[in-house]
């Protein structure tokens, strides 16, 4: 059962500021904490409205900066069954030059006025705005060649590697420069998942070669727009955290429970980093009870939640079916009872 909840409106733009700027905000923002994953609305059906009491405290402007489709490449595209690696856009690298010259025009995209309007109408609800996409220069890639192809081709083939990463770099710098013009919303959010369950996918020196210098050059776009920099990265990123912090990224999730020691990422990072911190949907929130649940919510807050803030609360992804309410519920009502307590002791 839950309980009674006090009612907690979503904060406004300038708390979530203060959270992320590490400016003392008055609660812990809650940001993609009803990450829903694939198949959980269905599974539950009108029972996922029970969860409407519950805030994001920010808005997402989701898009996908890729249509494939849309740019008639010569070669057919592979089909959509089967794992990912069987379904390289770029099999061979004498395509790279007709793809790099198929690529659209962002200034021209037919989606931007929809999310003008939609960025207007959170701007009059005073709403913190991140434009969002998934995959930037390791997703990406993997996605053009395939993981196997990719994890080789930093070895055989690093001049064409590079040539990708710039044309990505080039191509989503403009989106970004766009969505800055067009709406001015407060952040990106983009996603890399640059470790595995134990470790990094590629050793740092790979990715300072092939991978840090296009964080660096969008991150210097990034902040020319005067925007925040979001990154999700599942697994292992404690050794890499450095080099995105010296990149320009802002916002870490979700230091994934049991890949990162959540104590030294905090101890280490902490006043360099702030932390959307996720909570752990593997484990915890499916297999636990309530109470478990709440205790690790506190543990959490009072691992990261700094006098000047540098701490946000997510879902570490996306929550899946099979997961009791009752845990979800445990999750958020207690990262808004003990994440404003928490906050007042600071004040």
């Amino acid at each position: 059962m839950q309980k009674n909840l006090p009612i907690f409106p979503p904060l406004n733009r300038e708390q979530v500021i203060r959270a992320v700027e590490r400016r003392s905000p008055e609660r812990i923002p809650i940001v993609l904490g009803k990450l829903w994953g694939q198949g959980f609305p269905e599974a539950i059906g009108s029972r996922l409205a029970e969860f409407d009491i519950y805030p994001e405290d920010a808005a997402f402007l989701w898009m996908e900066p890729f249509d494939y489709k849309a740019m008639q490449l010569s070669w057919p595209l592979p089909g959509e069954s089967g794992a990912m690696d069987s379904r390289a856009i770029i099999d061979d690298w004498s395509k790279l030059d007709e793809f790099i010259a198929k690529l659209p025009e962002p200034e021209n995209d037919p989606r931007f006025p929809e999310l003008e309007r939609q960025c207007r109408q959170y701007r009059a609800k005073d709403r913190y705005v991140l434009f969002a996409w998934w995959r930037l220069f390791f997703e990406r890639p993997w996605q053009l060649r395939g993981m196997e192809n990719l994890m080789v081709d930093y070895y055989l083939h690093p001049q064409q590697v590079h040539r990708l990463h710039q044309a990505l770099c080039d191509y989503y710098s403009r989106f970004i420069r766009q969505a800055a013009r067009l709406f001015k919303p407060d952040a990106f959010f983009t996603s890399d998942d640059l470790g595995n369950q134990r470790q990094p996918m590629m050793r740092p020196e790979t990715f300072v070669e092939f991978i840090k210098p296009y964080y660096r050059q969008l991150g210097k776009v990034i902040r020319e727009c005067d925007l925040h920099w979001w990154l999700h990265s599942c697994g292992d990123n404690f050794a890499l955290l450095p080099h995105l912090i010296e990149a320009g990224v802002q916002v870490f999730h979700p230091v994934q429970k049991n890949t990162m020691d959540a104590a030294a990422t905090a101890r280490e990072f902490s006043g360099q980093l702030t932390f959307l911190v996720g909570f752990d949907v593997q484990q915890t929130l499916p297999y636990s009870d309530p109470k478990a649940v709440r205790e690790e919510v506190r543990r959490l807050i009072d691992t990261f939640d700094r006098p000047d803030g540098g701490m946000c609360m997510a879902a570490g992804n996306g929550i899946l079916p099979g997961t009791p309410l009752e845990n979800i519920h445990a999750f958020l009502q207690e990262t808004l009872e003990y994440g404003s307590h928490h906050r007042r002791r600071f004040i």
